[in-house]
């Protein structure tokens, strides 16, 4: 039996996702590992050594004022709860101002830490909590792939009635954090497999390809074929 379907909504303007530091400063430090299984010492020692002062500015000066709440993605991998999200969003709470939200959680394991992209396509997070009705939202993860989970997150909090103004990762590949699908990029993945593929996308995921991220639709896209994906993505399930 397949997950409830995860909400997203439109992109609208969404700035690109704030990155701090490199996959390789990231993933090499000697306290990822054990940030990742849910170390929360590890975490707080990792954020600390790579937490970028010019993206604590950007974030800032993306705020223009407002105070937005910091809502992170409390991942759920297979050794444990990824500490790293709620350590990168207490110390930007020190940097910033800013509140962290600590009502918004993910209910769900996907185990995306290696996985591939069709794995992380079938396996999408799912959030539940109290949305403050009317607050902005900054998004707090520890990594952007293909950039799903930030997606699903934006898409419950909105549902909810709360703005989410933008989102942060401690790392990411840097053509990952354009979230936003190009018009060029879902032309040419419609081109390429048809109204039928979408159709059956939105039965099964309940969005169309416009609320694709851009990392998704690129993903599809470079795939040869329609029953390639529908089959890719049942072998994941």
């Amino acid at each position: 039996m397949n997950d409830p379907i995860p909400i997203r909504t439109s992109w609208l303007d969404l700035p690109d996702v704030i990155l701090h530091a490199s996959e390789t400063a990231v993933k090499q430090h000697m306290a990822y590992t054990n940030a990742k299984a849910g170390d929360s010492d590890a975490a707080f020692q990792l954020v600390q050594d790579t937490i970028s002062p010019e993206a604590v500015a950007k974030i800032i000066d993306l705020a223009a004022g407002r105070v937005p709440l910091l809502a992170s993605a409390h991942a759920f991998e297979k050794t444990g709860v990824n500490a790293i999200p709620e350590a990168l969003a207490d110390e930007l709470a020190e940097r910033t101002g800013f509140p962290v939200d600590g009502s918004i959680v993910q209910i769900n394991v996907v185990g995306h830490t290696g996985a591939n992209g069709f794995s992380r396509l079938a396996k999408q997070a799912l959030f539940d909590g109290d949305v403050v009705e009317g607050a902005d939202y900054l998004l707090v993860d520890d990594f952007i792939g293909q950039g799903g989970t930030l997606a699903n997150l934006k898409g419950y909090i909105e549902s909810k009635c709360g703005r989410v103004i933008g989102a942060t990762a401690l790392t990411g590949k840097p053509f990952s954090a354009k979230l936003t699908p190009t018009n060029e990029q879902l032309t040419a993945l419609r081109q390429k497999h048809g109204e039928q593929l979408e159709t059956w996308w939105i039965s099964r995921f309940g969005h169309d390809f416009d609320r694709l991220t851009q990392s998704e639709a690129r993903y599809l896209e470079r795939t040869p074929d329609a029953l390639t994906i529908r089959d890719k993505i049942a072998a994941a399930e």
